[in-house]
């Protein structure tokens, strides 16, 4: 393997410095977009140049094509630290190993009780993140980790689904062993593509100071039986069309190579961590920052896309409506987060957040917004995982699979935990989202409902 088979960043300088707008071309190209086959790099600067007037056909597009994959559902996760103690000195990052912070790390008891935590809010999905320390944070504490995450039910009876994982590189057979654990997603983002840049903010005499362990890391992946692949860039460490045309050249690799695209695509903007004085050197503005978005939903229209609680509540909700389709609620960066709040205050965050808003309070306001708030993992026990998964994402017949499965795991949310308003509005909405399925897929739901309704515990349609 090469750098320059996944990414060649002179090619990648070189698009950016030739190409320059053309009208014919963007409008051409938008076009193109809808036929939800991807874009070239070509194409793709072709909207990096456009002007800010040129936006509305951007977020237009985006916006249709996201409804066309995904429907109008909207995925929710929280996050579930379970250790900030870390090896790397990353620049940015609160975790780094020289801030002298209190650091915290959860036995079992404490995962227990940060699960029951998540699932008392109403959450069946979890993404589980510590940082990298050989000692602290070994991949068999990791296993462990995840065994009592999925073991562990509340007073309901219910329990997390689906552990998705953004764990430190690792080994084809550290993959092996997550595969084996049952994860979800396994989320690594290469944070910059631009070697010299990377380099800089990751010393180079730590385990995340090598760019090709990182950059390769989705190969070993692939190999070690992991499907689910998340990625990203953290924007704001350099120029962010360098890296959104990397980003792009990565995931097509991967679909070239292996037939498996990137499940998931986050969009982290770096904040601000306590202890750690950082500014990001090439700051990425709200208007650049949805126009991001806007552009990855067209050019891997198929990927799953993830904002996080690090923006704050006005972008978000411009997100949702332009490509974003997963996000984070109710979050907390601290390990001991959920469960005990105050004491969290005191430990180490990773950064910090700009929602502080809960699950029920998110879940409202997409209601209201017209999204259908989801905690479906249907995919995961139906199979349709890696390459399965790609067909159906591709062909957009997953919004089939997405609409039915995110109204009935609103109906479990509203019967179980929601408030009285979110409650009152989530019943609203799903009489008036059933009427617009098709008569086949109308009925089957529904009496999934009435089973919910009687008390079962199916949630999914299929």
């Amino acid at each position: 393997m090469k750098i320059d088979d996944i990414i060649n960043q002179q090619r990648i300088e070189e698009i950016i410095n030739r190409v320059v707008f053309d009208e014919k071309k963007f409008l051409d190209i938008i076009e193109k977009s809808k036929e939800k086959k991807g874009l070239s790099l070509e194409d793709v600067a072709i909207f990096i140049t456009a002007p800010q007037e040129m936006s509305d056909y951007l977020f237009k597009t985006s916006s249709w094509i996201r409804r066309e994959i995904y429907g109008n559902r909207t995925v929710l996760f929280a996050p579930l630290y379970v250790s900030s103690y870390c090896v790397n000195r990353c620049a940015y990052c609160g975790f780094q190993a020289q801030n002298h912070q209190p650091r915290m790390k959860l036995d079992s008891v404490r995962i227990r009780l940060e699960t029951e935590a998540l699932l008392d809010m109403g959450h069946k999905r979890a993404l589980l993140e510590c940082g990298e320390d050989p000692s602290h944070n070994s991949l068999d504490y990791v296993l462990s980790a995840i065994r009592q995450i999925y073991g562990t039910k509340n007073s309901k009876g219910d329990s997390i689904r689906r552990v998705n994982v953004n764990i430190a590189a690792g080994s084809v057979e550290d993959y092996r062993r997550l595969a084996e654990v049952g994860i979800g997603t396994y989320n690594l983002f290469q944070e910059t593509y631009h070697q010299p840049t990377y380099e800089k903010v990751h010393p180079q005499n730590t385990p995340k100071g090598n760019y090709e362990r990182q950059l390769f890391a989705m190969n070993r992946a692939i190999e070690g039986g992991l499907g689910d692949l998340g990625m990203g860039v953290l924007y704001g460490l350099y120029d962010w069309r360098f890296e959104l045309l990397a980003l792009i050249s990565h995931a097509q690799y991967l679909d070239r190579t292996f037939g498996i695209g990137p499940h998931a695509i986050s969009f982290p903007r770096i904040q601000q961590a306590g202890g750690v004085e950082f500014m990001p050197p090439f700051p990425v503005s709200d208007d650049d920052f949805l126009k991001i978005i806007a552009i990855i939903r067209m050019a891997i229209p198929y990927a799953g896309m993830v904002i996080s609680t690090r923006e704050n509540p006005e972008i978000r909700l411009k997100a949702f409506r332009i490509g974003i389709s997963q996000t984070s609620a109710g979050s907390s960066t601290v390990p001991g987060g959920y469960a005990c709040p105050n004491k969290g205050k005191k430990m180490l965050k990773q950064f910090e957040l700009h929602d502080n808003r809960s699950l029920d309070e998110i879940s409202y306001e997409l209601l209201v917004k017209g999204f259908i708030p989801s905690h479906c993992t249907a995919c995961e026990f139906q199979g349709r995982m890696g390459k399965n998964f790609m067909p159906f994402a591709k062909s957009g017949n997953i919004k089939n699979f997405c609409q039915p499965n995110a109204l009935i795991t609103l109906k479990e949310y509203l019967l179980n935990y929601a408030s009285i308003a979110t409650n009152r509005l989530g019943q609203e909405i799903i009489e008036w989202e059933l009427s617009l399925l098709p008569a086949l897929r109308r009925s089957t739901t529904e009496e999934w409902l009435r089973r919910l309704d009687r008390g079962e515990k199916k949630y999914f349609y299929t």
